[in-house]
């Protein structure tokens, strides 16, 4: 008589037990477990495993899924817009797996409720924040005001059909979580390549997944990974290409603000200071190695404590300018009563802007409720400008700012993505604008130009007069990835 194998889930992998008579293809995926005397597959390698038996011919019982299919109910319709459209049967034709690229207010989410619709399985949805995941779920239920939609995360730990989950709450409860989801989808899918996140798509079974970001790239090289966590790229758009159209049009102002000459010459000093340390250990900071070892070596002498102590205060100065100040003054002047967010790299700088102008701070000290009711006020025009740092970098939906003053933390691609994103949603007769104040002769602007690929000009370029203590002027900007070290 012979025997029928059996397919499990158990804590994140397949136990297929009693192994197949005669089939071999599958071994390739498994591994012997000395403690249940069992074969485990990874619970990843689900779809890949099922092919294999059926192309050894090979009948199982597959008691592992364990999601369901529902019907959904549109609570409202929209219109998709031709990206959208586009990048779902992108998304489909590479088998329901992938990752689209879209730039923030482009519609990643009403795309992923197009994803739902079209499966009408179990679905998680995994975000960075307690902020997105409150957008998902209020987004979620306007589109299917009867679905059973819950939440994971930030004291809620809810058993739906449709759930929401932070990616802190996902990774801690990914062997639940493996078997119960058809369609996983991965918002700010950058994120997930990290080692405690990656177990949330390794964990799981889920034959769909959809991965969304507008900037999937990492410093770390770590998102080729999510080739095999999610899939491809299998659609993108960036900014330029739907702007004006979906996105609102804009333009990018290019601030360079001299420093006073008690700053430039304690910028110089502090800038020497730390150099000579570092020539003094044949060191060069260009990439993750170099700074590792700087900051060992920091630790190890006075000198070199002293040497990081110059490195970090000369950074804090560039960035903190008194010329800034000066700057911001005149772009608010001239934007009187426009939506406005001023982001700055530290909260030191913040709250300085805070009280020297009379405006309202948010940082990630900054209460739940209280973040709440300041986004509610900015949304409403009775808080038209809002200062913070990098607290609404990801997620946070502002449709009403048209303004970015970007004072400091402009080194990296997706930093600066991301905050072009917050005053890109379309609006009537929308213009958006992004400026960046970038101190002139520091670090600062070296890796301002290096993400712009502005190096090549500058070389070419003729010795030029003094500058006032701004200097305003639009250039295009094509970013590539600078790291923190660098400044």
């Amino acid at each position: 008589m012979s025997r029928l194998s059996k397919l499990s889930y158990d804590r994140g992998t397949l136990v297929l037990h009693p192994p197949p008579r005669g089939a071999k293809g599958w071994l390739e995926l498994a591994e012997w477990d000395d403690r249940v005397d069992r074969f485990r597959v990874p619970a990843a390698q689900y779809m890949d495993l099922l092919e294999r038996l059926r192309l050894d011919k090979t009948t199982v019982q597959d008691d592992a899924k364990g999601w369901q299919s529902f019907e959904l109910e549109r609570g409202r319709v929209l219109t998709p817009f031709a990206h959208q459209t586009e990048a779902l049967s992108a998304w489909t034709e590479a088998g329901g797996r992938g990752t689209v690229v879209l730039p923030t207010g482009s519609g990643k989410t009403i795309l992923a409720h197009m994803a739902l619709e079209q499966h009408k399985l179990s679905c998680l949805v995994v975000v960075p924040t307690i902020d997105l995941m409150q957008q998902w779920y209020t987004g979620l239920k306007l589109s299917f005001p009867q679905a059973d939609v819950g939440l994971l995360g930030g004291g809620s730990r809810d058993s739906s059909a449709i759930l929401v989950a932070t990616y802190d709450s996902a990774a801690l409860y990914a062997e639940a979580l493996g078997n119960r989801y058809a369609l996983v989808v991965f918002d700010e899918c950058h994120h997930l390549p990290s080692d405690f996140y990656r177990v949330i798509a390794e964990f799981s079974l889920a034959p769909y997944r959809l991965g969304l970001s507008a900037t999937p790239e990492r410093g770390d090289g770590k998102h080729a990974d999510l080739e095999h966590l999610i899939g491809p790229v299998v659609y993108r758009k960036t900014q330029a290409e739907l702007a004006g159209g979906t996105l609102s049009s804009y333009r990018e102002e290019h601030i360079l603000v001299t420093l006073s000459s008690a700053e430039r010459e304690r910028y110089d000093s502090l800038r020497a200071a730390r150099d000579a340390f570092l020539q003094s250990k044949n060191l060069r900071l260009g990439g993750m190695d170099g700074w590792q070892k700087f900051v060992q070596l920091s630790g190890r002498s006075r000198e070199g404590r002293a040497a990081m102590l110059a490195h970090r205060e000369a950074r804090e100065l560039a960035f903190g300018a008194d010329g800034k100040i000066r700057v911001l003054e005149e772009i608010l002047s001239k934007h009187a009563g426009a939506r406005t967010l001023i982001f700055t790299d530290d909260n030191r700088m913040v709250y300085r802007i805070s009280r020297d102008f009379l405006l309202p701070a948010l940082t990630h000290q900054t209460a739940v409720k209280e973040r709440h009711e300041m986004l509610e006020r900015f949304r409403a025009g009775i808080y038209p400008v809002l200062v913070t740092s990098r607290v609404l970098n990801e997620g946070v939906d502002v449709p009403e700012a048209s303004i970015a003053i970007m004072l400091s933390g402009t080194g990296t691609e997706r930093e600066y993505i991301q905050r072009l994103g917050r005053i890109l949603r379309k609006g009537e007769g929308k213009e958006a604008i992004l400026y960046e104040v970038v101190s002139e002769g520091t670090a600062e602007e070296s890796v301002s130009k290096r993400r712009k690929g502005e190096w090549g000009k500058e070389q070419a370029a003729e010795p030029k007069p003094a500058r006032a203590p701004s200097t305003w002027a639009t250039r295009a900007m094509i970013p590539t990835e600078v790291k923190w070290e660098d400044l």
